[in-house]
C-alpha cells in the first residue's frame, strides 16, 4: 500500500529547524514550477468538499481567473 499525504504546508526555514532532521521530503517553492496549479487544485478540492457537506457540489465553480 503506498504511502499517503498527510499535509501540505508553507514553511519557513525556521519552522523546518523546529521540525528537525525527521522531517525529511521538502520541495523549495522555487524548485516547484507547477505550484500556482498545486494551490489552486487544492482549493478547488477545499470547496468541493464544503460544497458537498452543504448538499451543494457545483462542479467548477473555483472562481479562480
Amino acid at each position: 500500500m503506498p504511502e499517503r499525504i498527510v499535509a501540505v504546508g508553507l514553511l519557513t526555514r525556521s519552522d523546518l529547524e523546529l521540525l528537525g532532521p525527521a522531517f525529511d521530503r521538502i520541495w523549495s517553492v522555487e524548485e516547484a514550477p507547477h505550484f500556482t496549479e498545486l494551490l489552486r487544485a487544492i482549493d478547488e478540492a477545499d470547496r468541493k468538499l464544503h460544497d458537498e457537506d452543504e448538499g451543494r457540489y457545483r462542479p467548477g465553480a473555483s472562481g479562480l481567473p
